[in-house]
């Protein structure tokens, strides 16, 4: 059905495609994976018109086209989920959905935009008013928003680029289940994720990409998770590790009774030198309760200790005076200064540090700090002058890392840390929060991945509707435990967050 041939595409200093080969049939659904900066998302935003290619040719049903841009490739057949979110915050869900393609005769008709909107989410089967302002949803819900938003445009070819990045395994097998409806021999997906279990499980063919060339297709049966890592990387990561070290019994954060919106009284004790957990389906609250720990939404109550001392946490200057980082699950909105430099990103949460009494920052301590953390984190970047909207998705979350890692917090809170970031990248990230929490540094990690938790996670909290519902060591933390807990409406008790705490020694 599509065809690219002999794509080559450069960007300054990169080279993100060399000659690069690639196609799809009808009825596929095939996966594309590599590492970040293998030249994934490149490859498909040109499938998608909105790059051009330096040279090579793209074919759709054997004629070769040439896409003015992403509506001419939509006019083809051809529709992308990309990895960063493109909606507009103030616009209703159906009118994002239908954005550009309004519904109606000489008027748009916002009424049937939302009954066809809500049967495009109900075939999702997500619980989403079409109604409702983008810009009031998680960033799940909106991931969810433009897979529908997709969905509608009746494509031929489906480009999904990292579709489950956002969302929880709930999540993930509805929309498996529309992936798979959505098949037939006159259309095909193409599915771009870091997540190989997904791989093995839906796909029919592979194709691996490195360092933004082809290095192997093969039929999906044929491939083995660690050949794909093979692949990918070129050397076999252990991926059945769990966290070794032993938290001490000093407390490194303490919430009590936090209540924030949608999150109502919420107590959680993390001691330092931990890694904490917290799991739970899409709505459940995790990201709300992180962001009122940060001083980034307002608290309706509760207190919260560091290291033992109350700290006011109203803003997010106060929380990182405090000692506490926070890093949003929305790098693009929340994150990062895409225009800037990866000096000035790295430097932004400590330019007090380098600053003399007059307020003149010291450009030379920032850049030699930002050169050891883009070394330490394996940050692809030409140098660290490169503008962060240059650097693939999952460079993009290392530099939001550095930053954290040099400011040097003593609570660490990690909202989808590796969201959007290859294997390879995943393991070194694991091996640095284990190396922050062997130095004392008390870690909270959100992630919709529960393998994730269980890899990192020296104790497993679960939220539901809101609610703490449990807490679980990690030699107890199955998945079936979790997923009961992620739905069940009532309160952790008391006396069941002392006995996690009595069994912590076991973890």
């Amino acid at each position: 059905m599509i065809r690219a041939q002999h794509i080559t595409k450069t960007f300054p200093g990169v080279r993100a495609l060399d000659t690069v080969d690639f196609a799809v049939s009808g009825g596929q659904i095939h996966a594309l994976i590599g590492e970040n900066g293998a030249g994934k998302s490149t490859l498909m935003k040109i499938l998608g018109g909105i790059y051009q290619p330096d040279s090579g040719e793209v074919y759709l049903d054997g004629q070769p086209v040439h896409f003015s841009g992403p509506l001419d490739a939509l006019a083809s057949g051809i529709a992308v989920i990309h990895q960063e979110l493109n909606l507009m915050p103030d616009l209703t869900v159906a009118q994002n959905i239908f954005f550009g393609r309004e519904l109606g005769r000489g008027y748009i008709n916002d009424a049937q935009m939302s009954r066809r909107s809500a049967e495009i989410l109900e075939r999702l089967d997500v619980d989403i008013d079409p109604d409702a302002l983008v810009g009031s949803l998680t960033v799940a819900a909106q991931q969810m928003v433009e897979i529908a938003k997709a969905l509608s445009m009746n494509a031929r070819v489906l480009i999904m680029d990292e579709p489950t990045a956002a969302i929880s395994s709930h999540e993930v097998e509805k929309l498996f289940a529309v992936v798979r409806d959505f098949i037939n021999p006159d259309r095909a997906v193409i599915y771009i994720s870091h997540r190989l279990e997904e791989i093995q499980e839906l796909c029919t063919d592979i194709t691996v990409l490195r360092d933004g060339k082809h290095v192997a297709t093969h039929p999906a049966a044929e491939l083995t998770r660690e050949d794909m890592i093979s692949l990918m990387v070129g050397r076999a990561i252990d991926t059945s590790q769990r966290p070794e070290s032993t938290p001490s019994d000093q407390l490194g954060l303490e919430v009590t009774g936090l209540s924030a919106g949608f999150v109502r009284d919420v107590s959680v004790q993390v001691y330092r030198g931990e890694i904490f957990g917290l799991a739970g389906l899409v709505g459940a609250g995790r990201t709300e309760f992180a962001r009122a720990v940060a001083g980034a939404d307002p608290k309706d109550s509760g207190d919260i200790k560091v290291n033992g001392q109350p700290v006011i946490t109203d803003t997010p200057t106060q929380a990182v005076q405090a000692g506490i980082g926070y890093l949003s699950e929305d790098r693009k909105q929340y994150g990062l200064l895409l225009e800037q430099d990866v000096v000035d990103n790295v430097a932004l949460p400590s330019l007090d540090m380098w600053s003399n009494v007059a307020g003149v920052i010291d450009d030379s301590s920032a850049e030699t700090v930002a050169d050891r953390y883009t070394d330490m984190l394996a940050i692809r970047t030409p140098s660290v002058f490169q503008k962060t909207r240059l650097l693939s998705g999952g460079n993009q979350q290392k530099v939001v890392l550095a930053k954290w890692m040099a400011r040097d917090c003593e609570v660490l809170l990690f909202d989808e840390p590796t969201r959007g970031v290859d294997i390879g990248a995943k393991d070194e990230i694991y091996r640095l929060m284990e190396d922050l929490a062997a130095r004392g540094k008390t870690l909270v990690v959100i992630s919709s991945e529960i393998a994730e938790l269980q890899r990192v996670c020296h104790r497993i909290g679960v939220m539901c509707h809101g609610h703490l519902t449990g807490i679980l060591r990690n030699e107890e933390a199955t998945q079936e435990k979790i997923m009961n807990l992620a739905t069940r409406f009532d309160v952790v008790s008391n006396e069941e967050e002392s006995g996690t705490r009595k069994n912590k020694s076991n973890a």
